[in-house]
C-alpha cells in the first residue's frame, strides 16, 4: 500500500484495516500522533487526511492509500507554524498530551475559516478533549494565529 505521508510517499506492507494510527507511530515511528481513547472521541491522534482533520485510531489504512496524510511533524520541522507559535505564546500546553490533537484541529479550522468567532472555534474543536481545561488559551491562540495569518496576506 503507498501512503504519502508529510509529503513522502511511503510503500507499507500492512493489512488495509489497520488504523492509520499505528501506520504513523509503529511503522512510521512518527510518536507526534497520540493514541488517547481508540475510540475517536478523545481527538489526540487528529490528522489531516487529504486536508481534513481525521482520528487516526478510527480511520483503517485504506482510507489513506492514494491520499496525503498530514501529522504534527509534518506542520513544521521547529515548530514555527503559526499555530504552533501562539500555543508556546499563550503556554496552552500542560500536560501536553491532547497538544497535536488540539494543533492539527486548529490548524483545519484556520485553513477554513480565517478568522473564526468563537462559537466556530467551539464547535471545531469540541471533539478534542484536554484533561488540564486548556480551552480558554486554545481559543486565545487560534484566535492569534488566525490574526496572524490574516496579516501575513495583506
Amino acid at each position: 500500500m503507498k501512503i504519502t505521508v508529510n509529503g513522502k510517499e511511503q510503500e507499507l506492507d500492512i493489512a488495509p484495516d489497520l488504523p492509520l494510527l499505528w501506520v504513523l507511530r509503529d511503522h512510521l515511528q512518527l510518536t507526534g500522533t497520540k493514541y488517547g481513547c481508540g475510540k475517536g472521541l478523545c481527538g489526540a491522534c487528529t490528522v489531516h487526511l487529504d486536508g481534513a482533520p481525521v482520528r487516526s485510531c478510527q480511520t483503517p489504512a485504506s482510507a489513506a492509500a492514494g491520499g496525503l496524510v498530514l501529522t504534527i511533524e509534518g506542520l513544521s520541522s521547529d515548530a514555527s507554524h503559526p499555530v504552533q507559535v501562539a500555543w508556546q505564546e499563550h503556554n496552552v500546553p500542560q500536560c501536553g498530551y491532547c497538544q497535536s490533537g488540539q494543533i492539527m484541529s486548529a490548524v483545519a479550522l484556520l485553513e477554513r475559516t480565517p478568522s473564526p468567532s468563537d462559537a466556530e472555534i467551539d464547535s471545531a474543536m469540541a471533539g478534542n478533549i484536554c484533561r488540564c481545561g486548556t480551552y480558554t488559551r486554545v481559543r486565545l491562540a487560534i484566535r492569534q494565529a488566525g490574526a496572524q495569518a490574516g496579516e501575513s496576506q495583506a
